[in-house]
């Protein structure tokens, strides 16, 4: 989720880049073992974030050693030790005051460790328009709909209050800790509940009056005595007069 939220707020100040370069750790690479039908169609599984950038048109490359990012690991080990010390030389105690401090150290840094790229120019993107970025940068999930239109997700249980008719539904779980409920595109209304609703027994509805059926006084039911095990007539069980 900070990955995500993360690459969110770069979009909306830089906009959508061509490639990103990571390093193997599980956020931005999925352990999974491809299913059949993934290694039928030659796909690797991919994390939440990788399928993220891959819907944006984000190319993701993967660094294979540690050496691979040095610069970076540089810039953390930097970030581990020098700025600590600054911010405690200046008496920051606040996050607030830490961010504030960063607006004045950035710039100072920048100017004494960059280096200039080889080539000029802005490859950033802008965002097309009506794409929302919230049904992308997101965690997706697919769940079963089920009788009693409730939703069961990581332990919790929601009801949903629109009629469809859908066997699954995806809910999509976002930065900010929101849950977001659709079919086919279209958002559903729904509510939290800590049990699943009970189905009330309904009795029978009868179309018409009942159908009483009564015998003639003829009929061998009224001569069979129990215990007996003839009748009275004569006439054999289970024939009839």
């Amino acid at each position: 989720m900070p990955a995500l939220d993360s690459f969110r707020r770069y979009i909306r100040r830089r906009g959508i880049p061509l490639s990103v370069y990571l390093d193997k750790h599980t956020t931005y690479k999925s352990p999974a073992k491809p299913t059949i039908d993934e290694q039928l169609e030659g796909i690797e599984p991919l994390s939440e974030f990788e399928r993220a950038l891959r819907e944006l048109g984000v190319e993701v490359i993967h660094a294979h050693s540690a050496q691979a990012k040095g610069r970076i690991e540089r810039l953390l080990g930097t970030l581990q030790d020098r700025l600590v010390k600054e911010m405690r030389l200046r008496g920051i105690k606040g996050l607030e005051e830490a961010n504030g401090f960063l607006e004045e150290y950035w710039p100072i840094y920048n100017r004494k460790f960059a280096v200039q790229a080889r080539g000029k120019g802005d490859l950033h993107r802008g965002l097309p328009k009506g794409l929302k970025l919230d049904n992308i940068l997101c965690v997706k999930a697919t769940r079963a709909l089920r009788n009693d239109f409730t939703v069961a997700y990581h332990k919790k249980l929601y009801q949903i209050e629109d009629a469809i008719r859908a066997g699954q539904v995806k809910v999509h779980e976002r930065p900010d800790g929101s849950i977001v409920i659709l079919s086919k595109d279209r958002t559903l209304k729904y509510r939290e509940i800590l049990t699943r609703p009970v189905k009330e027994k309904s009795e029978p509805v009868r179309i018409g009056p009942k159908k009483v059926t009564i015998p003639s006084k003829d009929h061998y039911w009224r001569n069979f005595k129990f215990g007996k095990g003839r009748y009275d007539s004569g006439i054999s069980p289970g024939v009839k007069p």
